[in-house]
């Protein structure tokens, strides 16, 4: 079991930077290529582009919780719970 996940192809978790306006702020995320990749997936599921729908993402969380600790695993979160719910 463990070669279907230690072989995979290391393109999926090269680090990839992106700048995202965020509450009017420019902000640069690092994420593996595979977050980038279902960030990308999820956002066109909701009609949005990825940069407006972490935006979004970020306001919301704020209102709800008011503070978030850390932002890039919180989108790695979502991902997860994205994949969960597409079982």
């Amino acid at each position: 079991m463990c070669r279907v996940f230690a072989g995979q192809d290391p393109e999926g978790y090269r680090q990839i930077n992106r700048s995202i306006r965020i509450d009017g702020h420019s902000t640069s995320i690092q994420l593996e290529a595979t977050f980038w990749a279902l960030l990308d997936e999820i956002a066109d599921s909701q009609g949005l582009t990825t940069p407006k729908f972490i935006s979004k993402l970020y306001d919301e969380a704020i209102e709800i919780n008011g503070q978030i600790p850390n932002f890039a695993s919180m989108l790695r979160t979502t991902c997860a719970l994205y994949l969960r719910g597409h079982r």
